[in-house]
């Protein structure tokens, strides 16, 4: 964080130091800023925020032994450090890491993106990291920080030197990216898709739309939407913006354009159009989903005057989208396993069996291990059944279907065609990894995809002897 004084962090949080701490006032402070006391350093601001389960004073004297130089509290707590009483611990962040974005914008050359969409904004967010960073100081959250406290705190890691802001913006009910893009207002909002990702807190795929075009709608007439061509719902957010339109996709008439896209076990590649360029883009992340990722990466480059050929080389150099995301990963005896289990929504699951059964090698088995899709609301019956009927249809060789959450695409699948044992409903992960370790052989490939709260991403590691 820029140094500010503790008098400044008590004016902009509109909180009061603790009584008796008045002569703390003009102490300066520039550390990073934390929420988690673990993660608290010598010189970081430590913010006390209140849990559903636990209370951040509790771990206020951890965070002031690991070397807090501030806490911001929503009560005084008796520790050796000033400490700032605010009404409400998020809104104090919010209202520091908006005077912190402003100030930096102020006094330096600082442009900022927001990125949302119901998919692939964090492998759109780990992709413009690679090429802002290229050229110049740039911070973009690690992780998923993308939330009403993860995205305050990445926003709060910039300093006068910082020329590219990148904001990764999810939500899980209306007016939540609303909130952010205050926050950070952006000078270029990307939009990527509209889907039913977290649909059970915007009551369907129209409130989902209402949310996300929550990213365009404030921007200013100087500012720009970047929105995706290919999906109507997105492309319509050009009617409720001020801001200038600039679209990517398949579609011929996007500015930024992708064709003759080919997917195989060592990534995705894809011809690239825009202006007086074409050349072809060899991605080493996996799926065909990922080329719209790229081409939003792109088109922010574009629009603020990078050299997009350089871009897309650096593209090429990006080893994976994330962690537990479409990675590829050795299980041994010729088995390759394709870890997608962070997150799961209907249309994710789907890029990812479709993803599977392209990079099956002759002779080989697509297997898919599918836990629950969470947070669909009304929908989740309707859509798990969706993606059982969906694996027969894409001929996968295996469906292993964990959890009793999940169990309507087993249900499904059985239901759809002729499959005799090809689909298997078992208890847990532990019941999946045995079945399958007893059954896999060489030449199979094995796609393990489920929301975050499945847990399934461990078995993927499992299966693959990660230990990290």
């Amino acid at each position: 964080m820029i140094a500010l004084t503790v008098a400044e962090v008590v004016e902009i949080t509109g909180g009061s130091l603790a009584p008796g701490q008045e002569s703390r006032a003009e102490q300066v402070v520039s550390g990073s800023v934390e929420t988690d006391s673990r993660l608290v350093q010598p010189g970081s601001v430590f913010v006390a925020l209140r849990g559903e389960v636990t209370d951040g004073r509790l771990f206020v004297e951890s965070a002031v032994e690991r070397g807090a130089a501030l806490v911001v509290a929503e009560a005084a707590v008796d520790v050796d450090v000033p400490v700032v009483v605010v009404d409400d611990g998020v809104t104090a962040l919010s209202r520091l890491a908006a005077a912190v974005v402003e100030r930096v914008r102020r006094r330096g050359a600082l442009r900022v993106v927001g990125v949302t969409g119901s998919n692939g904004k964090t492998s759109t967010k780990n992709m413009l990291r690679a090429v802002l960073g290229d050229v110049a100081a740039t911070i973009a959250p690690q992780g998923s920080f993308n939330n009403h406290v993860g995205a305050p705190i990445s926003m709060l890691r910039i300093d006068d030197d910082t020329e590219y802001l990148v904001v990764e913006m999810g939500a899980s009910g209306p007016g939540e990216i609303a909130r952010l893009v205050e926050i950070a207002r952006p000078d270029t909002g990307v939009v990527l898709k509209v889907g039913l990702a977290h649909a059970g807190g915007f009551g369907g795929i129209e409130g989902t739309r209402a949310a996300k075009s929550e990213m365009v709608t404030d921007l200013p007439e100087t500012g720009t939407a970047i929105l995706n061509a290919d999906d109507d719902r997105v492309a319509g957010m050009a009617s409720v913006t001020a801001a200038r339109v600039v679209t990517f996709g398949l579609s011929s008439s996007a500015h930024y354009r992708a064709s003759d896209v080919d997917v195989t076990a060592e990534g995705t590649s894809f011809t690239f159009a825009h202006g007086d360029l074409t050349r072809r883009v060899s991605l080493r992340i996996l799926g065909e989903h990922h080329v719209m990722n790229a081409l939003a990466a792109l088109a922010v480059a574009g629009e603020w005057g990078l050299d997009l050929d350089r871009a897309a080389t650096v593209l090429e150099g990006v080893a994976r989208a994330e962690r537990w995301r479409m990675e590829v990963l050795d299980g041994g005896d010729g088995v390759t396993v394709v870890n997608d289990a962070y997150n799961a929504s209907p249309d994710s699951v789907a890029a990812a069996l479709k993803t599977l059964v392209q990079i099956v090698p002759e002779g080989g088995r697509s297997i898919a291990v599918l836990g629950e899709m969470a947070e669909l609301g009304d929908a989740a019956r309707e859509e798990h059944d969706r993606v059982g009927r969906l694996v027969v249809r894409l001929n996968v060789s295996q469906l292993v279907v964990v959890g009793h959450a999940a169990r309507h695409i087993s249900t499904a699948a059985g239901l759809e065609g002729s499959w005799d044992g090809e689909s298997v409903l078992v208890d847990d992960v532990d019941a999946a990894y045995e079945l399958l370790r007893e059954q896999l052989r060489p030449g199979d490939v094995v796609l393990v995809k489920s929301s975050k709260s499945a847990g399934l991403r461990f078995l993927g590691d499992r299966l693959a002897g990660v230990t990290e």
